[in-house]
């Protein structure tokens, strides 16, 4: 029953990507934006392209900007770019674990150590540094707090979900097999959910950014001068091809944030994680 299960699942996940990478090629969101999503449905298979024609795929010509603006796709964005970089390194730590035969406790801190480090220095530093002014030193100093408290709630979901599955299967824990591959996905995914709250705070006080859209100048046939189409209508690099992204406005005034509340959700989150962890150990024999 179960393997006709992980069939389904894998057969539906491949017919899921393939749909996304074909369709995101003419989305006018940014390049970063289009790689998470591939990502995500990658790790989630049909859920990930139903979440991006939920919150993503322009309706109509035009709409894009529109269409994201609503706090829940922007968190949306922010919570999927999250699992989809520090996805990548989760997954890395998880199959060297496995080769190498690294007791749990070592998988996980590798897991979690090659997760937040891909996230945060590649996937919201690197990709993401033009928000920063260009700056990668910069980006890393904005990029690190909203990361960490991110990154902690997504492994709060992930860590009691695989643990409890791995408990109950150990032969799944060789990449090898499909069982592997299909528990980490589910992983994933209760990893977005348990994300997502965090993802709104930081959101809605403006420490991640949300959907973005980047639109290419368009030939004027008077003038050949590069016009913007985007309704937000920011200006684009002079030495560019493409238009700066622009994030819709927020409903809500920005707010800042001070070093106590930052502490203070920081503690929280690892206060989640520790949960998680919890639950771990008691059902899962971490």
């Amino acid at each position: 029953m179960l393997n006709g299960v992980m069939l389904l699942w894998f057969l539906l996940t491949a017919l899921s990507l393939l749909f996304v990478v074909i369709d995101i090629r003419s989305n006018p969101g940014s390049p970063v934006l289009k790689w998470g999503f591939i990502l995500l449905t990658a790790y989630t298979g049909p859920v990930g392209a139903f979440l991006y024609v939920l919150g993503c795929r322009e309706p109509l010509p035009g709409l894009h900007e529109r269409y994201v603006a609503a706090r829940w796709r922007q968190v949306l964005g922010s919570t999927m770019h999250c699992v989809a970089g520090d996805g990548v390194g989760i997954l890395t730590g998880a199959v060297i674990a496995s080769l190498f035969h690294l007791p749990k406790n070592t998988d996980l801190v590798l897991e979690y150590v090659l997760g937040f480090g891909f996230g945060w220095s590649i996937f919201q530093s690197l990709f993401m540094r033009d928000m920063a002014g260009g700056s990668y030193m910069r980006a890393l100093s904005k990029a690190f707090f909203p990361e960490l408290l991110s990154m902690n709630c997504l492994m709060a979901g992930m860590v009691p979900a695989m643990t409890l599955a791995f408990a109950s299967s150990p032969a799944s824990r060789d990449p090898s097999k499909p069982s592997f591959w299909f528990i980490m996905s589910m992983a994933l995914l209760v990893g977005f959910i348990t994300a997502y709250p965090m993802n709104w705070w930081l959101v809605s006080r403006h420490m991640k950014h949300g959907m973005t859209t980047v639109r290419p100048p368009i030939e004027s046939k008077k003038g050949g001068e590069n016009k913007n189409i985007s309704d937000n209508r920011s200006s684009s690099e002079s030495s560019g091809n493409v238009q700066q992204p622009t994030k819709p406005p927020m409903s809500d005034d920005v707010k800042s944030v001070s070093n106590s509340t930052l502490a203070w959700m920081t503690i929280l989150s690892f206060v989640i994680f520790g949960l998680g962890l919890s639950i771990a150990f008691i059902f899962g024999g971490l």
